[in-house]
């Protein structure tokens, strides 16, 4: 996430910023204003807006002053923002909007582009499919994404504070442990989250926690975020938590947490394509599709091998169909 920080505050944000906490709503302060006439006898013009006397209420960090004496030799202000880019409330604050406009942009871009091009819409005429279920998962994804937002700032913010593992350089660990740094990703999360998703069907875990997500029996591509807002983030923590344990490139971090997102949502179309050859290897929608059926099978996200070693797999089969169930009462009809 810093990555992407440190580009939108080049973009945009820094622009922004300049805008909301402008460093000239500070200059009437008591403090500037006695630094400043103390090297210069600049006066900074006082007919601030209201919102820059609002502003300027507003905690920033000091002015070194290196900076007001060039801002009193040049005889002006600069345009830009009392709140620098290392400065943590402006760090929380950017991170938190630009997660929260990030998820709802990859939501419902690939939620929907696998809702019109790969779900099969005859699966909304199955028996367990819910009355305006659609909506009811669009509504339930957005209530949890504010919270979940908020649960994930720490790790992103970590990040950007340096506190990760993450690195630039193609070759700082080797261009083999760059490519091997992919399904070492891939096997690590998805282990952490088979056993998270299983303790979440504890019980006592489950009723508070996960139920909400077993609501869709036949789900949508948009029931793929539709989680209570603790699950979901307890089942993103292994993404998070691989860069703060292992190396792994920026740029590599970035695509795969872009690309884990998608499969969240692909498995999630309710396909049983079955007898394709990585069937036994993948954990795909259909394996997916079987537990929210039968709620105590196939808890991994992208491989079998764990369900395999924990006694939870069960094979895709063409019989457990729940489209079949569509084609029987459409017969019936």
């Amino acid at each position: 996430m810093d990555f992407v920080l440190d580009v939108c505050d080049d973009l945009f944000l820094d622009k922004i910023w300049a805008k909301l906490v402008p460093l000239s709503a500070f200059t009437a302060s008591p403090e500037f204003l006695q630094s400043l006439n103390a090297s210069s006898s600049y006066v900074p013009v006082t007919s601030a807006s209201k919102w820059s006397q609002l502003v300027a209420s507003l905690p920033h960090p000091p002015i070194p002053a290196t900076e007001i004496a060039s801002y009193a030799a040049s005889q002006s202000i600069p345009n830009i923002s009392a709140w620098p880019r290392n400065y943590i409330p402006r760090q929380i604050l950017s991170l938190s909007v630009l997660t929260l406009v990030g998820i709802h942009v990859l939501y419902f871009l690939f939620a929907s582009l696998s809702y019109y091009f790969i779900f099969n819409h005859d699966m909304k005429r199955h028996p367990r499919f819910l009355k305006n279920q659609i909506r009811l998962e669009i509504q339930s994804s957005l209530k949890a994404f504010p919270m979940i937002t908020l649960l994930t700032l720490p790790w992103f913010q970590g990040e950007v504070m340096g506190y990760s593992k993450l690195y630039d350089g193609l070759d700082t660990y080797g261009y083999i442990y760059l490519v091997a740094s992919v399904p070492f990703f891939l096997l690590f999360t998805d282990y952490c989250i088979y056993w998270v998703h299983r303790w979440l069907h504890i019980p006592i875990f489950y009723k508070y926690l996960h139920k909400p997500h077993h609501k869709w029996i036949i789900p949508t591509p948009f029931a793929s975020h539709a989680f209570h807002p603790v699950d979901g983030y307890l089942q993103s923590v292994p993404y998070h938590l691989f860069v703060f344990l292992f190396p792994l490139h920026r740029m590599v971090y970035l695509v795969l947490f872009v690309l884990v997102n998608f499969w969240s949502i692909f498995i999630h179309d309710s396909d049983m394509v079955t007898g394709h050859p990585l069937e036994k290897i993948i954990n795909g929608p259909a394996h997916h599709t079987l537990h929210h059926i039968y709620f105590t099978v196939n808890y991994g996200q992208y491989f079998t091998w764990a369900d395999r070693v924990g006694g939870s797999y069960r094979q895709p089969e063409s019989h457990l169909d729940p489209l079949l169930e569509v084609k029987d009462a459409k017969k019936q009809d």
